[in-house]
């Protein structure tokens, strides 16, 4: 039961209405189509509410990623009230919690650009992100990082999606950051994340939410550099001003 992402064409949709088409062995929800987030990538799923037609509230604590990416499921807090395949809903997500996952998000390709090296790993929160690269050499300091990124930021850069082919995918290899995860081919179609005029300043494949531009992203610093192996480094992104020390 596919579910339509209307998330990936538009992360700045709130509310949506949509129709119940499944519901699973555990209580998981299954719609026609969604503006809720499903976790992949490292970045957590959208949490929210759906209202039926008598005006009844269903509190929903996290979106799940199934077997495919088109299986998407709403999980309900617990005593909840039940639906049931047909039911009409609309769709609210908790809108601040989802912004400030777009503007981390944001910045942490912002990271992949001034410090371009394999990542080997990833995730997204509210708060504190993290990204870990293959990098032997850690000579770099979070300062400068922190001021590289602020003029990225300050630029104001656009920020947008573009689809490619899985063969345009492939004769560019480039494109992909990751060491050890391979975008999903076989689809036909891959989701780049574009960062200024044209992808000049960044383009990766990327499913995840990301703002309209840089500037939204805001004052963002790297709290910490952190040695997680011989050749891996862990970059802690966080919201607001470098503390001074």
């Amino acid at each position: 039961m596919a579910t339509e992402s209307l998330v990936r064409d538009d992360a700045y949709l709130r509310e949506a209405d949509a129709t119940v088409i499944g519901v699973n062995e555990r209580g998981g929800i299954i719609l026609d189509r969604t503006i809720f987030y499903a976790t992949s990538g490292g970045q957590p799923g959208d949490t929210g509410r759906f209202v039926v037609p008598s005006g009844e509230m269903l509190e929903i604590a996290a979106t799940l990623t199934g077997e495919t990416k088109s299986d998407i499921i709403h999980v309900p807090a617990p005593g909840q009230p039940l639906l049931a395949i047909g039911d009409s809903v609309k769709l609210a997500i908790d809108w601040d919690r989802r912004y400030r996952l777009m503007r981390m998000h944001s910045a942490c390709h912002l990271l992949t650009v001034v410090c371009p090296h394999p990542i080997t790993g990833a995730s997204v929160a509210e708060d504190d992100s993290r990204v870990d690269f293959d990098m032997p050499d850690a000579r770099v300091t979070k300062e400068d990082l922190t001021e590289a990124m602020m003029e990225l930021v300050d630029a104001d850069h656009p920020i947008f999606t573009r689809w490619i082919s899985d063969a345009e995918l492939s004769a560019n290899p480039a494109l992909v950051k990751s060491k050890n995860v391979r975008p999903p081919l076989g689809t036909g179609k891959i989701r780049l994340v574009m960062i200024g005029e044209e992808g000049g300043i960044d383009s990766q494949p990327c499913g995840g939410t990301h703002v309209a531009r840089t500037g939204e992203i805001g004052e963002i610093h790297i709290g910490k550099i952190e040695k997680k192996g011989r050749e891996n480094r862990r970059f802690r992104l966080r919201f607001g001003a470098m503390p001074r020390q």
